[in-house]
């Protein structure tokens, strides 16, 4: 039998110390922020273009790092045609003409950046603001839960055939291309009849494609904003957005693990953004009930509201939930931090507080951290049976209060945040609030 050392018995403590410290939220060894994202990207310039994309792209076509290209109203991808961005590619959206690029169901996309070279998706002006121009909509023959295998996107694109906006089918393991190290900026261009764009939107995507390392900020719409389909999320993040940072619809089968939102109630709309909003239909009527139902399961995220003060935000109404649920859904999270909101989760109204529903919306070993309230029904009052059951030990489920700079690495570093959990820092509590705070609900 060996014998531990004293050295290799430190080795162990401050490994096993390390990997604590990982448990909860974003995790790794090192901070996977570091190189290929950018928190101040308006103080960021590039070149003018020197390449123009315009219309219907029919011709696999690569985009190289030593040209800057520019979107030129509505762009497609089409007849089953490959795009190819090299790694530090710059792609501006056009201001005047709301820019957006469109991957067409049986197209690809393959933009894969490197974390010291990422790909850039930005607004073609020098003093760049959210909704600057449309967004990327990258659509596949994954299964949807309407009627019909098929549907088409509603967002007033101007397109020559309504097959370049179609997405849905039968292939789950379907491939729509691959994104990694991918940064899409001040994308959301508003309409009047469908709202705003979002910074990415995957519709009917399958298993087969690829979206990891991908940062969307400041969007005028959502962020991610996923419809059906089967699809993993890894190492994602979402800062700023006006609207909801995840929104899952139409039967979407996701597992997304190690991402962040990161949320400002300076900007972020006070009419209805959470951090992630999970659906199966927008009329209930209009889904196939013999299909699947949206299900989510999550692990290791951070949800993250940054308030110069949380307590008067949240008293003007500035602060909502984090996660909102609605019916007909399945959501399952892990390992997770969720801090500064106003609940922490809001469950739709209709859905019955019962052992089925219950098996199916779970809340295991997470942190909550500066909420007021945790876990709450819509338009209910009294929430204690949803607060016991989920802060009971078999959830493993821990409550505390503390501020960012003591909960998070280094949240408040501008340039280079750290959004990883300080474990050590964490104070267990079930009151969040003084007492004379709750009378101001």
């Amino acid at each position: 039998m060996k014998k531990i050392t004293p050295s290799t018995l430190f080795f162990l403590l401050v490994f096993g110390n390390l990997f604590a410290q990982q448990e909860k939220g974003i995790t790794g060894y090192n901070n996977w922020l570091d190189t290929w994202t950018d928190f101040q990207p308006n103080k960021t310039s590039y070149e003018e273009p020197t390449q123009i994309l315009t219309g219907n792209i029919t011709e696999n076509t690569t985009l190289t790092k030593s040209n800057t290209y520019l979107l030129l109203g509505d762009v497609f991808v089409t007849d089953s045609t490959t795009i190819t961005i090299e790694a530090g590619t710059v792609i501006l959206g056009d201001y005047k003409t709301k820019g957006s690029l469109t991957i067409s169901n049986g197209s690809r996309i393959l933009a894969e950046g490197k974390p010291t070279d990422p790909i850039i998706f930005t607004s073609s002006k020098t003093d760049k603001k959210p909704g600057d121009w449309g967004g990327l909509f990258i659509l596949g023959n994954a299964p949807i839960n309407t009627f019909g295998e098929v549907a088409t996107l509603n967002f007033g694109l101007k397109h020559s055939s309504t097959e370049h906006i179609s997405y849905g089918g039968d292939n789950s393991d379907s491939d729509a291309g691959n994104m990694q190290y991918v940064r899409i900026e001040y994308a959301g261009k508003k309409t009047k009849e469908f709202g705003n764009y979002s910074g990415l939107t995957l519709a009917g995507v399958g298993l087969r494609t690829t979206i990891n390392n991908v940062m969307v900020s400041y969007c005028q719409g959502n962020s991610f904003n996923i419809l059906g389909g089967e699809v993993d999320l890894f190492k994602t993040i979402s800062y700023r957005s006006n609207r909801d940072d995840y929104f899952f619809n139409f039967g979407t089968q996701a597992h997304i693990e190690n991402a962040l939102a990161v949320r400002s109630p300076y900007i972020s709309s006070a009419d209805g953004s959470r951090c992630m909003s999970i659906h199966s239909y927008d009329i209930k009527e209009n889904a196939d009930a013999s299909k699947k139902e949206t299900s989510i399961t999550a692990e290791n995220l951070t949800l993250l509201n940054v308030s110069n003060d949380l307590k008067s935000d949240i008293k003007v109404g500035l602060v909502q939930e984090a996660i909102f649920i609605g019916p007909d859904t399945s959501f399952n999270i892990h390992k997770s931090v969720i801090s500064g909101f106003k609940p922490a989760v809001i469950l739709d109204a209709s859905i019955a507080i019962n052992n089925e529903n219950l098996k199916k919306i779970q809340f295991t070993r997470s942190y909550f951290n500066n909420c007021k309230g945790n876990i709450f029904r819509k338009d209910y009052t009294n929430n204690d049976d949803l607060e016991s059951w989920y802060g009971s030990r078999a959830f493993d489920n821990v409550y505390s209060k503390g501020p960012d700079s003591e909960t998070f690495i280094d949240s408040e570093n501008n340039r280079s945040p750290d959004f990883r959990l300080r474990i050590n820092k964490i104070i267990a509590s079930n009151n969040l609030f003084d007492e004379d705070d709750q009378e101001d609900e």
